[in-house]
């Protein structure tokens, strides 16, 4: 019963939340659609200013790839981790998540079909890209959105938390999984 419920709650919220922003403005007597199209040349504008971030972490991305610096560093950074279960396939994810999400997400689709859903690997990848985020677009596009050129601390910041994410992701995945 209480799945029902909670069923039925999840398929009309949202469509109450527009029902009673609607209703709000109509009653504060606010014009809907001029300001719906106020947001949307905002949201363009953003867009626009957005472009060059963008680009620029795509092209970085790409050349990191394409170099065969993401490969380099994986084979420096595997005797750290020798002992370790699955590091081989684990470091390549490691080190692509801080950079793009559809590059750590092929990754994973990869360790997935190459060692299983349910192998110990598979778990500690899925869960490492539930724990972590892309922090470099993060950055990226919320800094440039704001206009924030010093984001020294928060880079740092967002790293130490994608690697606290990684070794949080490894080791409880050993201890329940393993």
């Amino acid at each position: 019963m209480a799945a029902r419920i909670a069923e039925a709650a999840a398929n009309w919220l949202i469509p109450l939340l527009i029902l009673a922003a609607i209703a709000g403005s109509i009653w504060r007597r606010v014009d809907i659609f001029d300001r719906f199209i106020e947001g949307a040349k905002e949201g363009f504008t953003l867009s626009i200013r957005l472009i060059p971030y963008l680009v620029a972490m795509l092209v970085a991305i790409t050349l990191f790839q394409a170099s065969g610096a993401m490969e380099i560093l994986s084979r420096c950074l595997e005797p750290l981790l020798g002992g370790l279960e699955g590091a081989a396939d684990l470091l390549p994810l490691a080190i692509m998540r801080p950079l793009s999400g559809s590059a750590s997400l092929a990754i994973v689709s990869d360790i997935l079909e190459r060692r299983g859903a349910d192998s110990l690997v598979g778990r500690i990848a899925s869960t490492m890209m539930g724990s972590t985020e892309t922090t470099f677009y993060i950055l990226t596009v919320y800094f440039g959105a704001a206009g924030v050129y010093r984001g020294r601390h928060a880079l740092v910041a967002g790293l130490l938390a994608d690697l606290v994410g990684f070794a949080a992701a490894f080791f409880i995945c050993r201890i329940v999984f393993g």
